[in-house]
C-alpha cells in the first residue's frame, strides 16, 4: 500500500493562476499519466483548485514590511488586562493621538477589543515616529493601519495563505486516527474522512483489520507553518473487501458543494450509520432482552453505545427537536422528527447541547447532547432508537436511500472533473518514499 505522496499547488502573489511544481515521486502503470492530468487540471479548472488567500499589495505581512521599505520592526505581545493605549504610549502616542486612532479605525475594527496573546507590530522611520501599525485578528487576518499626516487609514487584510495538495494511505489496523497519526498527519484530518464514510460505515463496529484508505486532501500553510487542513478532494476506504471511493464536488446548480462515488450518487444517506463516531455497542436491537435492571425479558428497540460521560452525541439525520427533557426510566431524552415520516430518539443523556430545545432544527452531523447515565442505567451509554411511521427498526440493519445525486446534465462533467484523482485512488503502484512533503 502506498505511504505518501505529494502533489503541490501553489498560488502565486497577485495572480490566480495555479500550478503544480514538479516533485520527485517513484510512480508505475497509470500514475504518470493521472499526475500530468491533475496538473491540466490545475492549469484549466482554476475554479476548483484549492482557493488561495486574497492578494495584497503594500504591507502585506511583516516579512515583505522588512524588505519594502527601511521601517524598523517592533513586536508586542497583548497582555492579558492590557489596553492598545498602555501598547502606544511605549512608542511615543500622546492620549489625543490615541483617541483619534481608537476613532478613526472603529469603523474598521474596534481597537478597544483586542485579545490577550494576540500580536502588535509596530513599523517605524528612521526618525523613531511609528509610521504603521499591524494587529493580528487571528492566524490569517490583520489589521493595518497606516499613520498618515492627520489621520490614520486602516484596512484589514490577509496574509498569504499557501494550499499544498497531499496524498497518503495505508493500512487500519486499530482506528483511522492511529493510521493517519502514523502517518504524520492530525486527529481532525481521520475524523474528517470518517465523516465522509459514516453514512455507510459505522468506524468502531464494521472496521477490521486490514482495511485500507487513501485519502488526497490540502495543508493549509502561513508563512510556511501548518495551520490546518483544507477540503477533502478524494478519498477511498476498503472495508471488508468492499471498496467505497468519495470525491468532491460542486453542481453547476447548487450552492454546496458535497462528496460522490464515482457514478455521481452522493455520499450522505438519509441517515447516519452511528450517533457517535467512536463507541462500542454494549447491546443490540432485539424482540426479547434479559433487561440489565428488571431482569425479565422484553423487547429493546435501540442499540446502545457505551462511551465516557460527556462524549458528543450526534444527530444522524436533518431535523426538528420535538422532545427535549426528563422521559421516566429512560432519563434525559431527545426526540427528533424528520422528513419522510422518521424519527429517531437518544436516551439518558447527561445534558443537551446548547441551543436545543423543542423547535430547534439541527442538521445532520451537529452535536445535540452528551452522553450520560440518567434515568434507569447500569453506566454511562447512549441507547439510539429509530421509528418509520411509528414503528421501531433495527439502526443495524436499516439501509437508507442516498440523498439526490448529480444531475444527468452535470454528469459528464463531473466525471472530468474526478478522472485525475480516480487515476490517482485506482493506481496500487504509487510509491513515494518517507519524507517526501
Amino acid at each position: 500500500m502506498p505511504e505518501r505522496i505529494q502533489l503541490k499547488i501553489r498560488q502565486k502573489r497577485n495572480r490566480r493562476i495555479l500550478r503544480t511544481p514538479l516533485v520527485v515521486i517513484l510512480l508505475a502503470g497509470g500514475a504518470i499519466l493521472a499526475l500530468v492530468l491533475l496538473q491540466d487540471s490545475a492549469r484549466k479548472h482554476g475554479a476548483r483548485a484549492p482557493e488561495a488567500a486574497k492578494d495584497l499589495t503594500s504591507g502585506t505581512s511583516p516579512l515583505a514590511s522588512q524588505t519594502a521599505s527601511p521601517l524598523l520592526e517592533y513586536r508586542e505581545r497583548i497582555r492579558p488586562r492590557t489596553t492598545i493605549a498602555e501598547v502606544l504610549s511605549n512608542y511615543g502616542f500622546s492620549a489625543a493621538e490615541t483617541y483619534a486612532l481608537y476613532q478613526q479605525t472603529k469603523p474598521v475594527f474596534d481597537l478597544r477589543r483586542i485579545r490577550a496573546g494576540n500580536e502588535i507590530r509596530l513599523y517605524a522611520g528612521l526618525g523613531g515616529k511609528i509610521e504603521r501599525l499591524e494587529y493580528d485578528l487571528d492566524r490569517t487576518t490583520f489589521l493595518d493601519i497606516e499613520c498618515l499626516p492627520g489621520h490614520f487609514s486602516a484596512e484589514i487584510k490577509s496574509h498569504p495563505v499557501e494550499v499544498q495538495t497531499r496524498m497518503i494511505g495505508g493500512l487500519i489496523d486499530e482506528s483511522p486516527i492511529l493510521a493517519f497519526n502514523k502517518l504524520g498527519e492530525e486527529d481532525v484530518l481521520a475524523l474528517s474522512f470518517a465523516d465522509l464514510f459514516g453514512w455507510d460505515v459505522d468506524f468502531y463496529t464494521d472496521l477490521r483489520m486490514g482495511d485500507s484508505f487513501k485519502v488526497i486532501f490540502e495543508k493549509k500553510y502561513l508563512l510556511g507553518k501548518f495551520i490546518g487542513y483544507g477540503r477533502i478532494l478524494a478519498a477511498e476506504l476498503v472495508n471488508r473487501g468492499r471498496k467505497y471511493q468519495a470525491f468532491y464536488y460542486q453542481p453547476p446548480d447548487s450552492p454546496k458543494p458535497g462528496h460522490y462515488d464515482a457514478e455521481g450518487k452522493s455520499m450522505e444517506k438519509e441517515f447516519r450509520r452511528s450517533p457517535i463516531k467512536w463507541a462500542r455497542i454494549t447491546s443490540r436491537f432485539s424482540r426479547s432482552r434479559l433487561h440489565p435492571i428488571h431482569k425479565v425479558y422484553q423487547a429493546h428497540y435501540g442499540v446502545d453505545y457505551g462511551a465516557p460521560i460527556g462524549t458528543e452525541v450526534q444527530a444522524t439525520a436533518d431535523g426538528t427537536v420535538i422532545f427535549a427533557g426528563w422521559n421516566g426510566a429512560s432519563g434525559r431524552m431527545l426526540r427528533l422528527r424528520h422528513k419522510n415520516a422518521y424519527e429517531t430518539m437518544y436516551l439518558h443523556l447527561r445534558s443537551f447541547a446548547a441551543g436545543i430545545k423543542v423547535g430547534a432544527r439541527v442538521k445532520s452531523g451537529d452535536v445535540i447532547g452528551y452522553v450520560g447515565s440518567s434515568g434507569e442505567s447500569t453506566g454511562p451509554h447512549l441507547d439510539y432508537r429509530i421509528k418509520l411511521r411509528g414503528s421501531y427498526l433495527n439502526p443495524l440493519s436499516a439501509r437508507f436511500a442516498p440523498v439526490e445525486p448529480i444531475k444527468d446534465e452535470f454528469l459528464d462533467d463531473y466525471k472530468e472533473a474526478i478522472k485525475k484523482y480516480r487515476l490517482l485512488l485506482d493506481d496500487p503502484f504509487i510509491v513515494a518514499p518517507p519524507g517526501i512533503l
